[in-house]
């Protein structure tokens, strides 16, 4: 149902009002009695329940009936089912990470980088969140799809959003209300567009549809100025609802929020934000200024002298603190691009990094006897291992983490403790709030698969730190190799596959030198088997601890570029800054009679 965001007569914003799922009151006609809620109060307006998994039980009285024109029946979308379509986000990080989404797919707009903070609402002094990109923002007719339900203009292979409905239900699952503030160049044409997404709005004035105010405005070169590109009763009635019902209270105020986005770029303030049963903000910005936290979580309430190896680990961080779960929430970081979190840059984390003996598998999942792709698998042992009781899979899809330490097995005792594993699998569809998979018979048999992986890669490699091994590592002999590939049964021979030493070098980042198989497979006639075993594994041993020092180094290497580039992005943006304030004094120079006249870097 798109909805008419401007008529053009009375006749038009009639049938707006009446077919649309999600309206902005049109220039003549409103679907409300607007005298009823133009009131200039200085005060925000909170929402009917601060509880979200109690907000929808409201009920205002109203039904949401269908109505009928030339026989055709049209429905109409009631405001419940903004907090029943939020309900799909049962975490709280899982709507933020939804909304970082939409600004790394900026990146191929431009975007350089997303700022996640805490602001003030002006209007009662309540903590909101802010969620700020520079990609290339939204015109009028983008922001009216970005507040609408199902219309995705992302059509890149590489896109994160395919739904169209990320930032309804992931915005709505952290707050009541949303604004958002964005400005666009398109066409050589400077807009900026304010709308607003408001449960209390809807709510509270006992709306049986689904109603958003929103302004445009474009900038004339002629003039210097920003104009209304509406008409004026359209204009006043939408800005009217804005001063109401959002945390600003004039216009001007309103229109401060452009000065820090730049020529283009996207800004998004969410409050009235969700209270937890306790009373207390589910998002807690108090407990360290320089990260969001869940309140709920009685690990952000334990002390660190009380806390065990496992629970300070980023398995169990992520669940409660913003930095850590976004520090693993991509793969890979778009080229110049960084998330700025209450002022501080996430610092990236490659989980296959913190594996000690890692392996490489490659899965080639097979569906009705056809290849679906190729994906490798790095499995090994937590540096931590055996002091963590930690194991699972972090399984990524475009590069986006899906399901963080998936436990695919749940054996007592000791077996698979530990062991945890990478991979990106494109093969098959996540659910819409990025938080799970889709149960298909491809996700039920990489489900199968990385089951056998834990308990081989365990029975093999156990031993290493410090377990009794239940089976000795065989050597690579061409003839077992050829044996095993003669009598493997139809099932391996479908999943796995060996992998080149060069591609091993590739994924892991080093420099493999592997043992000369005719040494081992043609020992010395005095050699007995047991003998054989034991130096495999002191080959093994020494073999795995210089892969680990070269990691190491490799790490070290890492840090010292990483440090080289943040410094060049430093003076880079600093040059930049003396740049422009050059370029206007010499504008200004040239002549000064224009001192006054806004100039668009």
């Amino acid at each position: 149902m798109q909805p008419e965001y401007q008529a053009s007569s009375r006749r038009q914003g009639a049938e707006s009002t009446e077919h649309s799922g999600t309206i902005v009151l049109d220039k003549e006609h409103s679907p409300i009695d607007a005298s009823s809620l133009y009131s200039m109060s200085p005060i925000c307006p909170a929402p009917l329940c601060r509880q979200f998994w109690k907000a929808g039980n409201h009920d205002s009285g109203l039904i949401s009936k269908s109505c009928s024109k030339n026989g055709a029946s049209f429905l109409r979308v009631h405001p419940k089912f903004l907090h029943s379509n939020a309900t799909s986000h049962k975490w709280a990080f899982g709507a933020i990470a939804e909304l970082l989404d939409n600004a790394v797919d900026e990146v191929q707009n431009g975007a350089t980088y997303v700022i996640v903070d805490k602001t003030v609402n002006p209007k009662d002094g309540t903590s909101a969140l802010l969620i700020q990109d520079n990609g290339g923002g939204m015109d009028q007719e983008a922001m009216c799809r970005c507040l609408s339900f199902g219309f995705s203009d992302k059509k890149f292979e590489s896109a994160l959003g395919k739904y169209g409905n990320g930032f309804k239900t992931s915005s709505m699952r952290l707050g009541a209300d949303v604004v958002v503030f964005s400005r666009c160049m398109k066409n050589r044409n400077l807009t900026q567009s304010v709308g607003l997404l408001s449960f209390t709005f809807l709510t509270r004035a006992g709306l049986d549809r689904i109603v958003v105010p929103m302004i445009e405005y474009e900038f004339m070169s002629t003039t210097s100025k920003w104009t209304s590109i509406c008409s004026e009763q359209h204009f006043v009635n939408n800005l009217s609802l804005l001063l109401q019902w959002s945390p600003f209270s004039t216009e001007e105020d309103l229109l401060k929020q452009f000065n820090d986005i730049g020529d283009h770029g996207t800004k998004i303030i969410i409050y009235n934000l969700w209270l937890n049963d306790e009373g207390q903000m589910e998002l807690n910005f108090q407990s360290d200024p320089e990260d969001i936290r869940i309140s709920w979580d009685a690990e952000s309430d334990k002390s660190c002298l009380r806390m065990s190896v496992s629970d300070l680990h980023l398995a169990n961080t992520l669940r409660y603190s913003l930095r850590e779960y976004l520090s693993i929430l991509y793969l890979q970081i778009p080229e110049n691009f960084c998330i700025w979190l209450r002022g501080r840059i996430v610092e990236y984390h490659n989980i296959a990094n913190d594996l000690k003996y890692p392996e490489f598998i490659v899965y080639k999942p097979q569906n009705g006897g056809c290849e679906e792709g190729s994906v490798i698998t790095s499995i090994g042992f937590l540096k931590e291992a055996p002091l963590v009781n930690i194991h699972g899979f972090n399984v990524y899809h475009k590069n986006r983490l899906i399901l963080p330490f998936w436990h695919v097995t749940y054996s007592f005792g000791t077996r698979g403790r530990g062991v945890v594993g990478v991979l990106e699998a494109n093969f098959i569809q996540p659910t819409h709030n990025k938080q799970d998979f889709e149960k298909t018979p491809l996700f039920q048999k990489l489900e199968h698969r990385l089951k056998e992986m834990t308990r081989e890669y365990w029975d093999y490699h156990c031993a290493l730190i410090g377990y009794s091994a239940t089976k000795r590592i065989r050597a690579p002999s061409q003839a077992s190799s050829e044996s095993r590939k003669k009598h493997a049964t139809a099932k391996r021979k479908d999943y796995d596959h060996e992998i080149d030493p060069e591609i091993l070098k590739q994924k892991a980042g080093l420099r493999v030198n592997l043992p000369d198989p005719e040494s081992i497979q043609n020992p010395p006639a005095t050699t007995t088997t047991s003998d054989l075993d034991d130096q495999e594994m002191v080959l093994l041993l020494k073999e795995n601890k210089r892969l680990h020092a070269r990691c190491l180094e490799i790490e070290e290497e890492k840090e010292k570029y990483n440090a080289k580039v943040t410094l060049l992005r430093k003076e880079l943006k600093e040059a930049q800054r003396e740049y422009r304030r050059l370029l206007v004094q010499s504008g200004l120079l040239e002549n000064p009679k224009k001192e006054n006249t806004i100039i668009i870097l």
